[in-house]
């Protein structure tokens, strides 16, 4: 299909077919994301994934949900209705913010449907079609996905694979004269580079953000889940105006859950709630009172030391593994927090090709790094690694399997 220019910009559709759809303009930047393509690799009968972000299924407080959840439909089977976003749990939010470095109150406290949906509405309230964002250049896919429905045009910036996001790059472009309508990144643990972004650069995003009006979409989704010491405060705390943090209960509690929050300006709360009630009015209104339940109980620092712990000695095996498995001369990061090591591999291999020969010939799926590629195809020859959701005798399987494929692709 040809779309023809219109006078003064934009475009036209040409008249569709008597049994064609009409698509909104947006819709070609649209498709299926390469890790769902790679989840129903990683899915088939006898496959050990390495592949898709999973938390461990045996970590879930399921005994305590179940509880709560008993609890709260005895005493209230009203909370299965229709509801205004539940102010316990926006309280209880400001609790575990408090408990990151980050000052806030109940009413800049924004309750989603998981931080996706924080991302995308926000996105939608900041961006225009076609205006620049900036993006690492290797990124959450989710990110891009949200970016492609507007028709914003990214604008990446290279990370450091120890100290995180390119800061000089950002001022660079910011001093330039480019104005984007935000900037996204990932604070602690990055999906998919396992980096956390040091004091230094924190600071230094913060003064941007000031400076230019620039606002930041921080992403902390893995925040909680560190390895050593405590990290650096997030960059909520160091700007609380033009910085929205964005968290969520699916790595600490239970994916399924689909809750959310982000901790934004309280002027902007009321233009989310209009956005978010185009989208889905307030679900999960009930998920959000279990939650709510279950931090009362006071079990949550216990059960996030329990995961700590657990993914620190799951993320130890992977690395000796790696270590002791993989063909010499490449190179992967090590973490301090999240749940992903990625993994280069010599420039001019591509390892969506490889995948779909591990899982054929050996039974093991990981993420290609074209899936995280926001900026072309530097990234074609890496791959990113999952060391959460499997024991830790598969890790090593895993690692063991994936080096005999890599092993024959080196010849």
């Amino acid at each position: 299909m040809v779309v023809q220019p219109i006078e003064g910009g934009g475009a036209v559709l040409p008249p569709a077919e008597p049994d064609e759809f009409r698509y909104a303009r947006t819709m070609p930047a649209m498709s299926q994301s390469t890790l769902r393509e790679v989840l129903a690799l990683a899915s088939r009968p006898g496959v050990l994934s390495l592949a898709v972000g999973l938390p461990a299924v045996e970590l879930f407080p399921a005994a305590d949900l179940a509880r709560v959840t008993s609890d709260l439909l005895a005493r209230d089977p009203g909370a299965l209705n229709y509801g205004i976003p539940y102010q316990p749990l926006k309280a209880r939010i400001v609790e575990m913010m408090a408990a990151r470095g980050v000052d806030c109150r109940p009413e800049q406290v924004f309750l989603t449907t998981g931080s996706q949906q924080s991302m995308d509405l926000l996105v939608h309230m900041l961006v225009d079609p076609g205006a620049p964002v900036l993006l690492e250049e290797t990124v959450y896919d989710g990110i891009q996905m949200a970016m492609k429905r507007l028709g914003a045009r990214p604008v990446t910036v290279p990370t450091d694979p120890e100290t995180g996001i390119d800061v000089d790059a950002i001022e660079a472009l910011l001093e330039g004269g480019l104005r984007p309508a935000l900037l996204y990144t990932i604070t602690d643990g990055h999906n998919p580079l396992g980096v956390s972004i040091s004091l230094e650069k924190r600071r230094r995003l913060a003064e941007l953000a000031r400076r230019h009006r620039l606002p930041i979409l921080e992403d902390d989704a893995y925040g909680f889940l560190y390895f050593g010491s405590e990290p650096a405060p997030p960059l909520r705390a160091f700007e609380d105006r033009w910085v929205f943090y964005l968290g969520s209960f699916s790595k600490t509690l239970a994916p399924a859950l689909r809750a959310g929050w982000a901790v934004v300006p309280e002027e902007l709360v009321p233009r989310l709630a209009a956005l978010k009630h185009a989208a889905d009015l307030d679900t999960p209104s009930f998920t959000h009172r279990v939650i709510a339940a279950y931090l009362e109980t006071g079990r949550l620092p216990e059960h996030l030391a329990l995961l700590r712990g657990e993914y620190r000695r799951r993320r130890d095996v992977i690395l000796q593994a790696l270590d002791r498995y993989f063909p010499p001369g490449l190179r992967w990061t090590r973490p301090e927090a999240g749940m992903f090591v990625w993994v280069e591999l010599p420039a001019g291999l591509d390892t969506a090709q490889i995948l779909r020969r591990a899982v054929e010939d050996e039974q093991v799926a990981f993420s290609p790094g074209v899936a995280f590629a926001a900026g072309g195809s530097h990234a074609n020859h890496c791959l990113r690694l999952n060391f959460t959701f499997c024991q830790p005798e598969q890790i090593e399987e895993g690692v063991r399997r994936l080096a005999r494929v890599l092993t024959a692709v080196l010849g």
